[in-house]
């Protein structure tokens, strides 16, 4: 039996006022891109020795670098935006966006998706969600969702990236998505 790729997912929202869009980045990994991925990710962390890597703390050039270094390692990335997405819809674009990208991770051989955990509830409503969307799958299709803690798996980190990449491009900072951009399939699905 050959081995599968697997899928690290994490998400961006953007604000009603912001065009009102939820994001939903996974990072696909071979099972020989995994340990140089997760090198990478702590490098990035730096000296930093605990908790994780998050886009949303980084400055303008560490985001560059970030985006450049996920773009040398790996090439292979999801990303599905839901629209139109008001305050008060997060959780249906989330639905929305991670139903689409079962699908989409099917199509590239991928039956293991790996998010970062929530509330017990929150993480029930993904699992629920992801085996609903491999329902409309093949037959004999097999897909699994496994939640992890996000300062615990750096390849959760690499999603954070894309995901951050993917909502800066949408707010007009594009430099960071136009380096991964090329190993990028995006995908728009309406939620409103």
């Amino acid at each position: 039996m050959l081995p599968t790729p697997q899928a690290f997912a994490d998400e961006s929202h953007f604000t009603a006022g912001q065009n009102g869009s939820y994001i939903m980045g996974a990072v696909v990994v071979a099972d020989a891109e995994r340990e140089a991925i997760r090198a990478a990710m702590l490098g990035l962390r730096g000296r930093k020795k605990r908790g994780k890597l998050h886009w949303h703390d980084m400055k303008r050039d560490a985001r560059l670098d970030a985006a450049r270094t996920l773009a040398a390692v790996s090439g292979r990335h999801v990303v599905v935006v839901g629209t139109t997405v008001g305050a008060a819809q997060q959780e249906r674009g989330r639905a929305k966006c991670l139903e689409r990208l079962v699908y989409e991770l099917h199509l590239r051989g991928v039956a293991g998706l790996f998010m970062e955990g929530r509330t017990r509830q929150l993480n029930d409503r993904d699992i629920r969600v992801a085996m609903w969307a491999r329902s409309n799958l093949p037959k004999g299709a097999q897909f699994a969702v496994t939640h992890l803690r996000g300062g615990e798996e750096p390849l959760l980190w690499a999603a954070d990236i894309l995901a951050g990449a993917a909502h800066a491009a949408l707010a007009g900072a594009t430099e960071p998505w136009d380096l991964l951009a090329p190993g990028v399939a995006e995908c728009v699905v309406p939620v409103g």
